[in-house]
């Protein structure tokens, strides 16, 4: 019995939709978090002390992070297997850390500011900072997807997950910001795989 806790319109638990759906796996997904709550029952904490989403549940096997149950999944034999060569494993946690730590930190003002803030008491001194901060990672990754398909090498890998995810809120922020084509052709080339048409349906919010 494999359960994946978590709203669809968080980036998070889209990341984990989309590659258990991509390997194929089934799974039933539980809504928990926002206007769901659920995140602070007792017995959600049990499973994930941080409160957060999502969850992944396994036959009593529990992970939490987003990018850990990506790795988890592409260990699995499967069309989401990480590279047999260390240097093209190493490169897809090379872009799994990118954008954990830089590229979704850097837009997360942005996108709390203008989703979840009252538009009364929105700062959008800290909205023009976080997308400051944004443009320059934004052109790194449009400056790498230049003749690429795929994150690394020829398929789809839970690198392309991570990121896609992460550029869909940043491409869909109501704000002026710099057109990167390249950016922008990769992930219309993603959005058509039925896998991530069921992750990133959801409105963002």
């Amino acid at each position: 019995m494999r359960r994946l806790w978590g709203r669809l319109n968080s980036v998070n638990v889209q990341k984990a939709v989309w590659a258990l759906d991509e390997a194929g796996l089934p799974y039933e997904r539980v809504e928990a978090g926002g206007a769901h709550g659920v995140v602070d029952d007792p017995a959600y904490r049990r499973l994930n002390p941080n409160g957060l989403v999502p969850t992944l549940e396994e036959d009593g096997f529990v992970l939490w992070e987003s990018n850990a149950i990506l790795r988890h999944i592409a260990r699995r034999a499967g069309p989401l297997a990480l590279p047999a060569d260390p240097q093209g494993a190493a490169r897809i946690d090379q872009w799994l850390d990118w954008q954990a730590t830089s590229f979704t930190p850097a837009m997360r003002d942005a996108f709390w500011q203008l989703y979840r803030a009252p538009a009364t008491e929105r700062d959008h001194a800290a909205v023009q900072a976080s997308l400051a901060r944004t443009e320059p990672l934004a052109a790194i990754l449009d400056a790498h997807l230049k003749g690429r398909d795929f994150v690394v090498g020829t398929s789809v890998s839970i690198a392309d997950i991570a990121l896609a995810c992460a550029a869909h809120r940043w491409l869909h922020l109501p704000v002026e910001r710099v057109g990167r084509p390249e950016m922008t052709r990769w992930l219309a080339g993603l959005a058509g795989r039925p896998a991530a048409a069921r992750a990133l349906g959801e409105p963002i919010g």
